[in-house]
C-alpha cells in the first residue's frame, strides 16, 4: 500500500474508531496523552512520524549555543521530508517551549504535515500565523534550554505516555494524536474503514428512532439488516 492511499483512507477515519480497532488487536496505549490542537478547527491530518527527542536540561548543554550544534532542532527540521509529522518526546515538560514561530515556519516551508508534541511551544502568536498544524500541553514563555537538552532524532519516542518509532502512522484530529504501527497501518485502515461504514448506518439507525438494544453493539438480527442494506 503506498503512503498516499493510506493518508486519503485514514483522513476520512476518526482517531476515536482507530483506539476501537487498535484495542481490539490488544493495543491499548496509542492515544498520546494531553495533547491539543493548538487552533480550534483544524483538519484531521495523517502523516509518517519523524520522531525528536529531548532529556532533562543539564546546565552545560543546554544552552543558546547548543542551537549551532550539529546535533540541534535546527538540524533536525532540515532532515525532515516532505509529509511527515513531527513526533516530538519533550517528556511532559510543559514550562519551556520546544519551538517557536521561526523554527514552525521553517518546517512549514519544508512541507512538514504537523507538529505533535507532550510538550509546549512559545511565540504562540507567531507560531499559530505559520499555519503549521499543531498539537501539544500547551504554551510557555521560556526556551527549550531553560528546562530540556535536545539530543536527537529518527529513534524510538516516548510521547504523551506512547512509544512512538520513526515511520509509524500517526493521525490527529479534535480528539488528539493516536500512532498506528508501520506493520499494521494496512490491515488496520481495511478495518477502520468497515468501522466507519458500520457506524454510519447504525447512526441512520437511531436517527430512526431504534432502541440500542441489540442495535449497538449489533447483535446478529441488526448485523444482518446491516449487510442487506449494503446489498451483501
Amino acid at each position: 500500500m503506498s503512503d498516499s492511499s493510506a493518508i486519503a483512507a485514514f483522513r476520512s477515519v476518526t482517531t476515536a474508531t482507530i483506539t476501537t480497532i487498535l484495542l481490539k488487536r490488544g493495543l491499548r496505549n496509542v492515544w498520546m496523552r494531553g495533547l491539543v490542537p493548538l487552533a480550534p478547527g483544524q483538519e484531521r491530518l495523517v502523516g509518517r512520524a519523524f520522531t525528536l527527542r529531548f532529556v532533562p536540561a543539564r546546565e552545560d548543554l543546554a544552552t543558546p549555543e547548543s542551537w549551532s550544534s550539529p546535533t540541534s532542532t535546527r538540524a533536525a527540521i532540515e532532515a525532515m521530508p516532505e509529509g511527515c509529522i513531527a513526533v516530538v518526546d519533550a517528556m511532559g515538560v510543559t514550562d519551556a517551549g520546544i519551538f517557536g514561530d521561526i523554527l514552525c515556519a521553517r518546517m512549514g516551508k519544508r512541507g512538514v504535515t504537523a507538529l505533535v508534541t507532550d510538550g509546549v511551544v512559545r511565540d504562540v502568536a507567531g507560531v499559530m500565523g505559520t499555519r503549521l498544524p499543531v498539537w501539544c500541553a500547551g504554551v510557555a514563555a521560556p526556551p527549550s534550554v531553560a528546562g530540556l537538552t535536545f539530543v536527537g532524532w529518527q529513534e524510538p519516542v516516548g510521547c504523551g505516555g506512547v512509544a512512538i518509532f520513526p515511520d509509524d502512522l500517526i493521525v490527529v484530529d479534535d480528539d488528539g494524536a493516536v500512532v498506528i504501527p508501520a506493520a499494521i497501518v494496512e490491515e488496520v485502515k481495511d478495518a477502520c474503514l468497515e468501522q466507519e461504514r458500520l457506524e454510519a448506518w447504525l447512526m441512520s439507525e437511531v436517527d430512526k428512532g431504534v432502541p440500542l438494544p441489540g442495535l449497538y453493539p449489533p447483535n446478529a438480527e441488526t448485523r444482518a439488516r446491516y449487510e442487506k442494506s449494503r446489498g451483501s
